[in-house]
């Protein structure tokens, strides 16, 4: 394993199409559902990174049929009609660092039966999964923490009884939770209601997409009016019918490649993800054109354009959290000051990456501010540092960026990229002229 990886500066414009991998979001939800329907389904233009891999082993290990073509990108999941096999109990299921893995097969597994151990890497056990194991004790499971509560490892028994009809959940806490709910919700006999408290719910966009998910695959999940204390979803019953489903490009990668184009000037075009796309993180693009970038929405592409001046901006990153550390870098080439807001959650994911993106900015020569909710970076002109990643896919993706312009960056661990996108420092090398 490699253990650093240095970034040559790009001299000029770029001008290049890129090819991006499925979205992990999408995939991940895609094979939930499968996974539940009744029937086959074909899923194409997966995304085979270490997140759903996760997932895919943990489905076969819970006794679901999965074939996969990894050359041509396509799954082929053969559901089990909401009924998880007998062959599940006593399954030991890895999620590995993934946490959309363990939100959302936790209330699958309450569906029965047990037991089942399920269990992360050290950073995913590190991660709060309280929400999770609350919910799925609502649901009739019997959920044991092996080690510490509100943690991995847990050894669920789903529940043979009844259940709540309804569970709440905290709207400011990691929407996963509620998508691991509404994706598990369609196989229980009554369905269920799903209610949210708080003032906001964070991630937004990411629940919308596990509605959208969903319905495609014959689920019916309607939102609720916000009352006294929130809103909610409410899921019929029904279970989901088998479809062939296909993946768009993963919307966060391309954020790294969109905001490569806005510090390096020219143009870079994702084909495959669209104005109509179902993913929160495409408004990524909205914020560069904030920043002065010209963009072009068609309907089965996106393209950012810029000449390289660069504004600050104000802006709350809550529905695109995915994307605050790609901001946090194209920030350093702006021409004042940019403070991104409501991502104080976002302190709670594979590492803080509040915290830790400022650490790592300073480290750079760049004046950064930690704030309750976000941050605040300062134009400046990055000196040569090797980047701490944190066991963090998106620490690495976003600094790689810096080194596009500023000599002497080099990325620490460049292989935790392989959570969600394996090629990336390949893809990254198309940017340059002739590819290389």
């Amino acid at each position: 394993m490699s253990v650093r990886h240095t970034i040559t500066p790009i001299d000029g414009p770029l001008d290049a199409r890129v090819p991006i991998p499925g979205s992990k979001s999408l995939t991940n939800r895609a094979l939930v559902c499968a996974a539940l329907a009744e029937g086959t389904s074909v899923l194409d233009g997966v995304l085979l990174a270490d997140d759903t891999e996760a997932m895919l082993d943990g489905l076969t290990r819970l006794g679901i049929a999965v074939d996969i073509d990894r050359a041509g990108e396509r799954v082929t999941v053969t559901g089990c009609a909401g009924v998880l096999p007998q062959a599940a109990a006593g399954a030991r299921l890895d999620a590995r660092l993934s946490g959309t893995t363990a939100r959302f097969l936790l209330p699958v597994l309450a569906l029965g039966p047990g037991p089942v151990r399920l269990d992360g890497a050290p950073p995913l056990r590190a991660r709060p999964m309280a929400d999770g194991i609350a919910a799925a004790r609502l649901l009739d499971a019997d959920v044991v923490e092996e080690d510490q509560p509100g943690h991995l490892p847990v050894i669920v028994h789903g529940g043979a009884g009844a259940s709540a009809a309804e569970v709440p959940v905290r709207g400011d806490a990691s929407s996963q939770f509620l998508s691991g709910l509404l994706l598990a919700a369609p196989a229980r006999s009554d369905g269920l209601r799903v209610s949210t408290s708080g003032d906001k719910l964070v991630s937004r966009p990411y629940v919308e997409m596990t509605v959208a998910v969903m319905r495609a695959f014959g689920a019916t999940a309607t939102e609720q009016a916000a009352g006294g204390d929130g809103g909610g979803w409410v899921v019929q019953p029904g279970g989901y019918q088998a479809t062939n489903y296909r993946i768009e490009p993963d919307a966060s990668a391309a954020s790294y490649f969109f905001g490569a184009a806005a510090i390096c000037g020219g143009r870079v075009t994702i084909d495959g993800l669209g104005k109509d796309s179902v993913q929160g993180d495409v408004h990524f693009v909205d914020v560069l054109e904030q920043m002065g970038c010209r963009v072009e929405r068609g309907a089965s592409g996106t393209t950012v354009e810029s000449e390289g001046g660069l504004r600050g901006v104000d802006v709350d990153m809550g529905d695109m959290s995915d994307t605050a550390q790609t901001l946090a870098a194209v920030a350093v080439f702006a021409d004042s000051p940019t403070r991104v807001r409501g991502v104080g959650f976002i302190r709670a994911k594979e590492t803080d990456r509040v915290g830790n993106v400022v650490r790592e900015l300073r480290r750079c020569g760049i004046r950064a501010d930690e704030e309750a909710d976000g941050f605040v970076v300062h134009p400046g002109n990055p000196q040569p540092a090797q980047i701490e990643t944190y066991d963090d896919h998106r620490m690495a993706m976003s600094f790689a960026l810096l080194g596009l312009r500023a000599p002497g960056i080099e990325i620490l661990d460049p292989d935790c990229v392989a959570k969600t996108f394996p090629g990336f420092w390949n893809t990254l090398a198309l940017l340059y002229p002739g590819g290389a």
